[in-house]
């Protein structure tokens, strides 16, 4: 996969240097503070580079657990033989469950993977085919899974297929949160792709910023030092110095 190529526009979505809605322009502002003060922060990120079915599978395991629990499940799919989408479409569930047990609600899982793999195996036939088809229409189908929400989708759209979609998890709520920004998941996830330029690796890298300042720097115990903090306070200052 092409991490650093541009990306085409979808449909609908904001676009860079295009009309913001009133009111948003604060916070976009905002948004764009926190991406440059990341990236100052941390050098250049991959974060998540797996095959597509890899990426897939674990965008399912990682709801409601961290991370070190999808790495484990991962590897006793891997041992078992189980780390593709026709093997989990074949395999009964009780060997999946035992290989995904670490990563938590394992029952519930297996579902949701089984159902995502008859998804892909009954629209494209393979992770390779389901790689040619248009963003939007990608989109939709996956939301028709069950299991499958938008920070589902869109972490398989970004990370297994390199699309330009940004991931709005719970660290990138924290982070909005931190630094002024009271906004839906939609609404973020409108503002980041507005901010950003087209490339996915640009998307890759601001969202694995985010993650990492998330489980490394963010806690409540740490708030006065927090950076994203500090930005808000700042943005305030400049806004009511009319600068």
């Amino acid at each position: 996969m092409r991490t650093g190529a541009p990306c085409a526009p979808v449909p609908g979505a904001a676009q860079p240097g295009g009309i913001i809605l009133p009111g948003t322009v604060p916070d976009a502002e905002r948004v764009s503070a926190v991406v440059d003060a990341l990236r100052r922060r941390y050098v250049q990120m991959e974060w998540w580079a797996a095959p597509p079915e890899e990426v897939m599978i674990g965008a399912v395991l990682v709801q409601q657990t961290r991370w070190e629990n999808v790495e484990r499940a991962i590897g006793e799919l891997r041992a078992a033989g189980l780390l593709s989408l026709p093997a989990i479409d074949r395999a009964p569930a009780e060997e999946i469950e035992r290989a995904v047990r670490c990563s938590g609600f394992f029952r519930v899982k297996t579902r949701r993977l089984k159902a995502l793999a008859r998804h892909v195996l009954a629209e494209y036939g393979s992770a390779e085919e389901m790689a040619r088809a248009e963003t939007a229409a990608l989109r939709r189908g996956l939301l028709l899974v069950p299991g499958v929400g938008e920070e589902t989708a869109d972490a398989i759209l970004c990370y297994a297929f390199s699309r330009c979609t940004f991931v709005v998890d719970a660290y990138t709520r924290r982070v909005a949160s931190c630094a002024g920004i009271e906004a839906s998941p939609r609404q973020l996830r409108a503002l980041f792709e507005a901010v950003l330029p087209r490339e996915n690796a640009r998307y890759r890298e601001t969202h694995a910023h985010i993650v990492e300042y998330g489980k490394k720097d963010c806690s409540r115990r740490r708030c006065d030092a927090c950076l994203i903090r500090s930005l808000k306070g700042s943005d305030s200052d400049s806004h009511a110095r009319g600068s």
